[in-house]
């Protein structure tokens, strides 16, 4: 069930059965040479509306650009000051938390996002504490590239060209997800790797290309749909018991 495809009265009926909400957050940002610059939302929305239709709960719209600051030097690249982005949750999940949603499940395709979730969740319940509606609220975030079964068959593919950003998982995901939209390049030189991540401008000149020590020419659609199929089953899992705890 998607929220925006759905009507105020059909929410509401879903409401007397279920307090949770998934909500798909990705990125907009470069993802090397053969992968889209929208990566990161497109495996997290897809996964979202397959745990969704698995787990019969509702999927919010995604939030597509995520704190990716550190791409900013390659063209076609967005992000979310930290500050920002942290606002972004808080007032979603205040609208969400006014109608009666209390269990807040985010499915996360971006790294980048994970430790600004974080502070946002705590600033949340601060901020629904101060309108008395914190009572119960409780958010999470399910990183979809690092569930158990998942990390598991990008090593036995990929071993250490899978890298850590424009891997060749993410890559075959988006594969599967927009056939029509696979990309190919031939890769002449090595990804760049080891570096810590600064600003953009020092990012783009240690990673010139993008990638960080991934291959993503190993990727392949029939991997993106065992990657889909696993992180769905695996994450279903996890929200059903997220709901089910106290």
């Amino acid at each position: 069930m998607l929220l925006h495809l759905s009507t105020w009265q059909e929410v509401e009926d879903y409401l007397t059965r279920s307090t949770g909400i998934i909500l798909p957050i990705g990125s907009t940002e470069q993802h090397g040479p053969t992968g889209l610059i929208g990566t990161d939302a497109i495996c997290a929305e897809a996964i979202a509306k397959g745990v969704g239709e698995s787990t019969n709960a509702i999927v919010a719209p995604t939030i597509n650009v995520g704190m990716a600051l550190h791409h900013l030097a390659f063209p076609g690249s967005m992000s979310l000051r930290p500050s920002t982005m942290i606002l972004v949750i808080r007032d979603y999940v205040a609208s969400l938390a006014r109608a009666g949603f209390r269990k807040f499940f985010f499915i996360n395709g971006h790294g980048g996002n994970v430790a600004t979730l974080k502070a946002a969740f705590s600033e949340t319940y601060d901020y629904l504490s101060d309108l008395g509606i914190a009572h119960n609220v409780q958010c999470v975030v399910s990183n979809w590239y690092m569930a158990g079964s998942v990390y598991k068959l990008a090593k036995e593919l990929y071993g250490d060209e899978e890298g850590s950003h424009a891997t060749p998982s993410e890559v075959a995901l988006t594969q599967y997800v927009y056939p029509e939209a696979i990309k190919t390049v031939p890769f002449t030189e090595p990804a760049g790797k080891g570096y810590r991540i600064y600003g953009a401008i020092d990012f783009r000149d240690r990673y010139p290309d993008g990638r960080m020590g991934s291959n993503p020419a190993l990727a392949t659609p029939e991997h993106g749909k065992q990657f889909y199929e696993l992180a769905v089953k695996e994450i279903s899992t996890s929200y059903l018991e997220f709901l089910a705890a106290g």
